[in-house]
């Protein structure tokens, strides 16, 4: 029997997890195991921090966290960092111990993601993120056991926790090291989609572009789709796994359907952002077959990048590029700021068209009392000095 089980009696939906969901909120920062937290009422509460919180992070709203969690954390292994204030749930963050640094056996504490999950930042209610940086801090001073120090991963520059854990380094003297930062592919607001790929493409690769789509139009009846709800939503699923296991992904083991765990993820995390209006889905079909598909996270004023597939049999046509092309729309929402890819570092082709970048950070932060945190210090810088010699 999983952690899981023991917890919860394995009675997931319509069922009443026992823990501190089933009654009022408690009070003040707590930490505790995922599954004593999460539930029917706690989820209220959670969906309504994600519409509140300073610095949107889908990856960390119920519907895909809670999914992610039971699908990757078996055991129970991770918990979920609170913090209430008079009733409100106004700070979380899921957090967990590891042994394993980047390859190396140093036992510390960490912001939980998986190899799907793109952004770190904790859901904090603006007014309440010193709060929560404190009592995080404060319970891992208190708790981290043999960890040496603190590492969140996938934290945004241009986010709130990235500002208020340098505020709180500069007046406590607390070590924050940037042990890590990467630039992602964006589009930021200011300029029409038309203007935007002027700026981006020369001319010549433009009419480049113009004649692989109408090769594609002659070639069979070719149609672009875009749909914000859940209409056939299923379908749309299924057909882009397949599409996805047909190319080099699905040769490498490396593609959703791959695994039952990432497929399951993928099917309710789709269906959850559809119910909250935070699903944005495009696709080229072409004879009613799908030749390019992608899907998007919307929480404005933020809009996220998430699983992008095509036919590589028409890989000479770029329709993965065409889609990106019509994807540019996204600059016309008003409730759009700025478009994060999610794309890997200098990704050959989204760098093309998406010239704008978004400053990602990996973070140590000292814990513990002063020897704990002189050594954490040192080895974050070490760290530091290897991330640059790398690069």
């Amino acid at each position: 029997m999983t952690r899981i089980e023991e917890l919860v009696g394995n009675r997931w939906h319509g069922a009443h997890v026992q823990g501190r969901a089933c009654a009022e909120l408690e009070e003040g920062f707590t930490v505790a195991p995922w599954p004593e937290v999460v539930g029917r009422s706690f989820t209220t509460h959670w969906d309504e921090l994600a519409t509140t919180c300073a610095t949107p992070n889908p990856f960390f709203e119920q519907w895909f966290l809670e999914p992610s969690l039971r699908q990757f954390d078996p055991n129970a292994e991770v918990n979920l960092a609170t913090l209430v204030v008079d009733g409100e749930l106004v700070g979380l963050m899921p957090i967990r111990r590891d042994g394993n640094y980047h390859g190396t056996a140093l036992p510390h504490l960490a912001n939980w993601l998986h190899a799907n999950a793109f952004c770190g930042e904790p859901l904090v209610v603006q007014r309440h993120s010193r709060r929560f940086w404190d009592g995080m801090l404060g319970w891992c001073d208190r708790h981290g056991r043999t960890s040496l120090f603190l590492h969140l991963a996938n934290l945004p520059c241009d986010g709130t926790a990235y500002r208020t854990l340098h505020e709180i380094g500069r007046e406590s003297g607390r070590s924050v090291k940037v042990v890590q930062r990467i630039e992602r592919a964006a589009l930021r607001t200011g300029l029409s989609p038309q203007e935007h790929l002027a700026s981006a493409l020369v001319k010549k690769r433009r009419k480049e572009l113009q004649r692989k789509h109408r090769r594609l139009a002659e070639s069979g009846a070719f149609r672009f789709s875009r749909q914000r709800g859940d209409d056939d939503l299923g379908a749309w699923i299924d057909e882009f796994l397949n599409l996805e296991s047909a190319g080099w992904k699905g040769a490498q083991g490396s593609a959703l359907a791959s695994h039952s765990t990432t497929e399951a993820l993928f099917r309710e995390s789709l269906a959850g952002a559809a119910a909250r209006g935070r699903l944005e889905r495009l696709a080229f079909h072409l004879d009613d077959r799908p030749v390019a598909m992608l899907c998007s996270f919307v929480a404005p004023p933020l809009c996220f990048g998430f699983k992008t597939a095509y036919d590589e049999n028409l890989a000479k046509l770029s329709p993965g590029m065409l889609l990106q092309v019509e994807n540019l729309a996204v600059l016309e929402r008003e409730d759009i700021e700025l478009s994060d890819s999610c794309a890997t570092p200098d990704h050959p082709m989204i760098g093309q068209i998406w010239p704008d970048r978004r400053q990602i950070a990996m973070l140590s932060v000292g814990i513990g009392g002063r020897i704990r945190r002189s050594v954490g210090a040192a080895l974050s810088a070490i760290e530091l000095r290897r991330m640059e010699t790398r690069a």
